[in-house]
Order: structure tokens, then C-alpha cells, then sequence
């Protein structure tokens, strides 16, 4: 082979990966796209980076019937986003969790709906039930207070249906430690100590009259809703409220963050 083929070859070979770029770069998904469909149902539509969702978007997974609408960091749902999931009698999509989300996981302030009647609103921290929050139980019950590790934990306070109250504290989701609780059928208070749930020392007092004591009042930072509200909020169009996105590939998220790279991070399921 003379030098002269030797440059064909090589020169070939040049071309040929100049082209294999400009395929590789027109075909990666960067900026704002159309619906993209998988082979299994699920689609997206919204924003990307490095063909990693980035931006604001919305993902529907067939199979699983489910959508997500809301910011995306590198793959994952991370800043505000709504997480729905599909009644099938009504065909409709019905709130399960809308908040602050965190590469891929509830993180921050968040309501979450366990049922139409049992509901969460407070603080998350990596999927879980962590800082402070309510409760909103389908038999009545209200807590209000501290959690850590997705239960009850630190100081609280658990008003029952039937009048009963527990202003205490607690650990691993049971009443332990210093706690009162009243008794509404027989007009009593227990003042003392707690341990895994059950009253272990301390006093009980006759109530008398209209003398009928209170739990104390649980400190929130910030402004929480009215629990009267919850339940007609959870069947909404969370389409509605998208907000415009803007056909450029220099994208950020809800926090300002600039573009990153995203090459090396895994694509995570809600």
C-alpha cells in the first residue's frame, strides 16, 4: 500500500466520524422537545439536557398510571412538581403528592394524599415524613408536631375524634416521655411520663365543671391551610397550571441553577 492510499484512508475515516458527530449531535436531546413516546406507553414532554429530562416537564407512565408535571434536574423531578396518579373508575388523575422534590424523592415542603381523608402536609426529607407537619387521619384524628424517619417523633400533639387529646412527646411513633393526656369520657387528666405508648407514672385529676383543659398550640414556621380544604383539592387538572416554557437550550430549574452536566447520573422512577 503506497503512502498515497494510506491518505485516502485516513481522510476517509475522518469523514466518516465527522458524520457519525453530526448524526450523534442532531439526534441528542437538548432544549425543549416534543411529546417523546417509549415502546411501553410512557411519554414526555418538556424540556431536556444531554438527553436527560431538565427543565420543566411532564411524564406519563402508562403501566403504572401515573404523571409527573413539574421541574427536572439530570433524569430526575427535583424542585416543585405535582405527582398524580390515575383513578381507573373515573379516568381521571387524582393528586397523591404536590411539593419540593429532591433528585427524585420528597424533599422539603410537600402535602402529601394517602387517601381522600388521610393527609400529610409539612416537611420531607428524602422521601420521608421528617421536621415538622400534620396529619389529617380518616377517623377523625388530627396530629400536629414533630416527625423524623416518616413516624411521629419529638414533641406533639394528637387531638382525637371523640375529644380525647395527648400533648406530649414521642419517639419512633409512640407516645414516650413527658405527656398529658384527657380523657373526655370521664373528665380526667394524666400528667407524667409515657413509655412506648402507655402511661407509666404520673397523676390523674378530676376535671371539674367548665374547667375542661386545652392542649397547647404547636408552632409552625410559616403559614400552613386549613385542613377543611384538602380533600376537594386533591381532584385537579394539574395540567392547568404549567407554566410557559421557553424553546432554548440555556435551561433552568425552579432553584436558578444553570445547566450541568448530567452524562453520569442514572435516571430515577418517582
Amino acid at each position: 500500500m503506497n503512502n498515497r492510499t494510506v491518505n485516502q484512508c485516513f481522510q476517509k475515516a475522518a469523514k466518516s466520524k465527522s458524520l457519525t458527530e453530526q448524526w450523534r449531535s442532531q439526534t441528542e436531546k437538548s432544549g425543549m422537545r416534543h411529546t417523546i413516546y417509549a415502546l411501553n406507553g410512557d411519554h414526555y414532554k418538556g424540556q431536556w439536557l444531554n438527553n436527560k429530562k431538565h427543565g420543566y416537564g411532564t411524564q406519563t407512565w402508562k403501566k403504572r398510571g401515573a404523571m409527573y408535571e413539574g421541574w427536572w434536574k439530570c433524569g430526575r423531578p427535583h424542585g416543585c412538581g405535582i405527582y398524580s396518579v390515575l383513578d381507573p373508575e373515573t379516568n381521571d388523575y387524582s393528586k397523591q403528592y404536590d411539593g419540593s422534590w429532591k433528585e427524585g424523592k420528597k424533599h422539603g415542603h410537600g402535602r402529601h394524599f394517602y387517601t381522600d381523608s388521610d393527609v400529610y402536609e409539612g416537611e420531607w426529607s428524602h422521601g420521608e415524613r421528617s421536621g415538622v407537619g400534620q396529619m389529617w387521619h380518616s377517623n377523625g384524628d388530627y396530629y400536629e408536631g414533630e416527625w423524623f424517619n416518616d413516624v411521629t417523633h419529638g414533641h406533639g400533639i394528637l387531638r382525637h375524634q371523640n375529644g380525647n387529646w395527648y400533648d406530649g412527646d414521642w419517639k419512633d411513633g409512640k407516645k414516650c416521655g413527658s405527656g398529658r393526656f384527657f380523657y373526655k369520657d370521664t373528665n380526667q387528666l394524666y400528667e407524667g411520663s409515657w413509655l412506648n405508648g402507655s402511661p407509666r407514672h404520673g397523676s390523674i385529676s378530676d376535671v371539674e365543671g367548665n374547667e375542661e383543659p386545652t392542649p397547647g398550640k404547636f408552632e409552625f414556621p410559616g403559614d400552613l391551610p386549613d385542613p377543611a380544604r384538602h380533600g376537594s383539592q386533591r381532584h385537579t387538572d394539574v395540567t392547568q397550571n404549567s407554566p410557559p416554557i421557553s424553546h432554548t437550550d440555556d435551561i433552568q430549574n425552579s432553584e436558578g441553577e444553570a445547566p450541568v452536566d448530567c452524562s453520569e447520573m442514572d435516571e430515577a422512577l418517582v
